[in-house]
């Protein structure tokens, strides 16, 4: 899920002096996070928290506490620092090598130690492994990954990658045991192994995570410092139960997912003991096409659909203020955002969709069925499908049904190709324009997706991963974002704000929730001003 280095607001740096001085918080006493995400292990997803499956904001807020990689994001975003290594960097100026050194003493949490070999092997499981979720595309531009003595790795590059010091940042270069994992297979179940800030159990009712338990791990060294000794992570069927449970304290913090009429409501009413964050987000949602189904394989279909949604009713009427129209693939708040979309078919025009069809010989009503997931991203899904569907009717050239699907059984589906058209959201692995443009165009893509466009693939994304000083790959990204307006292999709808709710004893709440919607449990605490 590359980047640009976003500023928290002045109020939120202005905070940090009176949040190191709070004192007396109770560290042994477990803080309670909520989350709306499912954490489910079913036959086409049976390894969901292995780093060389995992692929989902949900998944990845699990494995970032318990599993370690070379480096990682600091607070804030910004350039990514070491964590397992003591250092990193490129060794030449075509960004091709990229070299480590491990920090000295560094264990997995059962105490083994952990080598330049460990750091291999976890690197080429995943390579080798290539699991259909998508994770090894990022990894996949490593040509060989090379040790030097037991501390020392290098990392050598098929072509230049300005980015790859994100890519280590993230779980899928998460570091794993020999003794736990298989070199060949992915780890089923829920059991994770790692040597991160915190070790973990779980509380299951059958296939399904009821509570993750995540103790402070005694063995650990990296760049984190934990502000508690145990977090724990409980997952609500719904936004409503999981703000209950805050307003009557049974848990400390939300975050993952509120709806815009609890954000709506604690904004203008706030309530006794719990605060209300806005943190800097870069999620965005869109619709995506199988372009080999019959009903969307007609770019004119797809050009038409992109001609009539409008984007602007659309947030007014589900999202308000918690979200913006999106005219690209690239949010606007990222370097090399364009407005493509717009620029390509201007403001929402029946007739305009209507020669399209026409000149393309396409009949109408052209019968589409929009898929979306029941319970991934937030009370407010099924009323944003019903609205894109009664936007498309309304103009007599689609016939739109809609079908809502667990993400359990959603996104295995999507991936095999069982959809047409199906919405999705995005939250960077990395906030740089790569990481909206390569997880959707580039080879063994995150979508699987049946499009392919050379040009894109094989020059345009090499071509801005040459450029370190990120702002200088801008052109090259709008040329991507015209052609994706052309094309129309995905169609970008929103782009939203986030927030954190949490009980006002808790501290470090505008650091437990970075730009790609990561939480870092290691920022919370407790205390009083």
């Amino acid at each position: 899920m590359n980047r640009k280095t976003l500023v928290l607001p002045l109020t939120a740096a202005l905070l940090t002096p009176l949040l190191a001085a709070c004192g007396g918080g109770d560290k042994s006493r477990a803080i309670v996070v909520g989350t709306t995400d499912q954490f489910v292990a079913t036959e086409d997803a049976p390894a969901p928290l292995d780093p060389a499956f995992a692929y989902d904001t949900g998944a990845w807020n699990v494995l970032r506490q318990t599993v370690q990689t070379l480096m990682h994001v600091p607070r804030g975003s910004g350039q990514p620092v070491p964590e397992a290594a003591e250092s990193c960097g490129f060794s030449d100026k075509q960004s091709e090598s990229f070299r480590c050194k491990l920090r000295e003493g560094l264990t997995f949490a059962d105490g083994t130690a952990i080598t330049a070999e460990d750091v291999k092997f976890s690197i080429d499981r995943v390579i080798a492994i290539k699991s259909d979720n998508g994770t090894a595309a990022l990894l996949s531009n490593i040509d060989t990954v090379e040790t030097q003595g037991d501390r020392e790795i290098v990392f050598h590059l098929k072509t230049p990658d300005a980015t790859f010091p994100y890519k280590l940042s993230t779980p899928v270069a998460g570091i794993v045991s020999k003794a736990t994992y298989d070199g060949k297979r992915l780890r089923e179940g829920f059991d994770v192994d790692g040597s991160g800030p915190y070790t973990m159990k779980t509380e299951r009712d059958g296939d399904t995570v009821t509570k993750f338990v995540f103790t402070r791990n005694p063995k650990y060294k990296g760049d984190i410092t934990p502000r508690n000794d145990k977090v724990e992570l409980r997952p609500f069927a719904d936004s409503s139960r999981m703000d209950t449970a805050l307003e009557k304290a049974d848990i400390d913090m939300m975050a993952r997912t509120m709806s815009q009429a609890q954000i709506k409501a604690l904004t203008e009413k706030p309530k006794d003991g719990i605060d209300l964050t806005e943190v800097p987000g870069l999620e965005i949602r869109y619709l995506a096409f199988n372009t080999k189904a019959p009903s969307v394989g007609d770019k004119a279909v797809r050009q038409a659909m992109a001609s009539v949604v409008d984007r602007g009713a659309l947030v007014s009427e589900v999202y308000g203020p918690t979200a913006q129209p999106l005219y690209s693939l690239i949010p606007s708040s990222v370097t090399g955002h364009s407005t493509s979309f717009i620029d390509t078919y201007g403001e929402p025009d029946k007739a305009k969709a209507a020669k399209i069809l026409r000149d393309a010989d396409v009949k109408t009503p052209v019968k589409i069925t929009l898929h979306y997931t029941t319970d991934h991203y937030g009370a407010e899904t099924a009323k944003e499908f019903e609205a894109l569907r009664g936007q498309l009717n309304a103009t007599g050239l689609f016939d739109t049904q809609i079908q809502g699907t667990e993400w359990s059984r959603f996104r295995p589906a999507q991936k095999r190709g069982d959809y047409a058209v199906y919405g999705l959201g995005w939250f960077p692995d990395y906030p740089d324009p790569d990481n909206y443009v390569a997880p959707f165009l580039d080879s063994d893509n995150f979508l699987n997706t049946p499009y392919v466009n050379q040009s894109v693939r094989d020059r345009l994304i090499p071509q801005s991963r040459r450029q370190a000083d990120r702002t200088a790959a801008a052109p090259v990204f709008e040329q991507i974002q015209k052609i994706v307006a052309k094309d129309v292999p995905v169609l970008p709808l929103w782009q939203g704000k986030q927030y954190v709710a949490a009980r006002d004893d808790v501290t470090g709440v505008e650091w437990a929730l970075n730009t790609s919607s990561d939480l870092l449990l290691w920022e919370l605490g407790r205390g009083t001003a």
